[in-house]
Parts: C-alpha cells; structure tokens; sequence
C-alpha cells in the first residue's frame, strides 16, 4: 500500500492539471489565484470547484457533461485525487484541475469572485458538537466561501448523513441564505426537472451508500448578501 501511494504522489508530480502549492507558496502568492481563466483554462467559462472531492468521480463526471464549464477538485488527500487526475489526462479533459489543499486555504487558491459554484460531495459529518465549526457548511466555512464566489453564485451539497443535511438546512435559515432546493432523498425525484443534472454523476462512497439502501440529500443556496 505504502509503495503504491508514493507511485500515485510521484505520478501526481507530472499532471500538469494537478497542482500542490505548500504553505510557503501560498504566502507567497499562489500563481494561479484571481487568474485561473488566463493562466490554466484559457476560456472565459464558468468555474465550478468540488470540495474533498476524494477521487475526483464528481469532477471529472461533470467535466465530461458539461464540457462549458470549469472543474477544480480539492482535497488534502492525494493518493485518492491520483485517479481523477489520472482519467482526465487520460480522457484529454482541458476543462479540469485538481488542487491538493486543504479545504481551509480556500483563499489562497482562488482570488474574489473567482468561483461561480461549489460542490459539497459528501463530507465528513463531524458529528460531536465540539467538531461542529468543522462542518463544511458551518458559518465559519461559509465565510471562506463567500470570499471567493460570485455575487449570485451557487452552493449544492450532497450527503448521506441525516445530521449534517438538517445541521445545513438549519444554518441556511437562521443566516438567511436562499434555499433553492432541498430533498432528503433524491433519488425519489429522480424525474423532478430541478435534479436533472445532479442524478447522473455519482461518487464511489454515493454508489455504497446508496447498495446499502441510505437516502442520499441534496440541497442548493445562495449566500445572502451582507
């Protein structure tokens, strides 16, 4: 396993679509940041970033349906983003990057405005109340996000967690965010004309959730202006 996961961070090093900015780096000013349309995807379309996107099923799935627009998936685990980066090198997908960071650093990678949609693909719950500002819909991770996203721009999140979907649905009211949709299980809309474009993509951990019979969640918003 070890042998395998330092092939997968060696290979990782030649994707050019795949970036590693240390600490260092970011401080320093991160190349790409506030200029990811001129200096990588050279287009004027949309950006759309996947957060923990594990190993990249949801970003490169999207990339390929929706060759208009943008993709970017983050995650700190790199071994797991090998293969997302891998089957878009190998599919010759130009509309797709990864970005091995912390989910924290946002802003270090992506400059104001520069973000049009954020995907939240089944995070980790954190379901003990002192781990709750680590939730990726927590106010204090929305407050990371509103930094870098468009004005009218879109969050969507995915889960499985009953927990974490009301947690969400509970911040999006009491901060006054515009709930665009929500279900607490999706694949009983699956003809609903709002889902149409969330149904075909699935992740590895939605497909288990989904063989062991779970709900899965979804929701969209807004953030409300400040």
């Amino acid at each position: 396993m070890a042998k395998r996961k330092l092939e997968r961070f060696a290979e990782n090093a030649t994707f050019t679509h795949f970036f590693q900015p240390s600490w260092d780096d970011m401080q320093a000013g991160f190349a790409l940041r506030g200029c990811w349309l001129q200096g990588f995807f050279h287009n004027h379309h949309p950006i759309i970033i996947e957060l923990g996107c594990g190993k990249g099923e949801y970003t490169v799935g999207l990339a390929e349906k929706y060759p208009e627009n943008n993709y970017i998936g983050l995650d700190k685990k790199g071994a797991r983003m090998w293969r997302g980066a891998k089957t878009s090198k190998e599919n010759s997908l130009p509309n797709v990057a990864f970005v091995r960071v912390q989910v924290q650093n946002l802003g270090e990678v992506f400059g104001p405005d520069e973000v049009d949609e954020i995907w939240i693909t089944f995070p980790e719950p954190q379901p003990n109340s002192p781990r709750i500002k680590k939730r990726f819909t927590s106010p204090q991770f929305i407050d990371r996000y509103r930094k870098i996203l468009k004005p009218c721009g879109i969050i969507h999140l995915k889960t499985d967690n009953d927990v974490f979907y009301d947690y969400s649905l509970e911040m999006i009211r009491e901060s006054g965010h515009e709930l665009l949709y929500s279900t607490d299980d999706l694949y009983d809309h699956v003809e609903d004309e709002e889902v149409k474009d969330v149904i075909p993509v699935k992740t590895h951990y939605e497909k288990m959730w989904l063989e062991k019979g779970l709900k899965i969640k979804y929701l969209r918003f807004k953030l409300c202006s400040i």
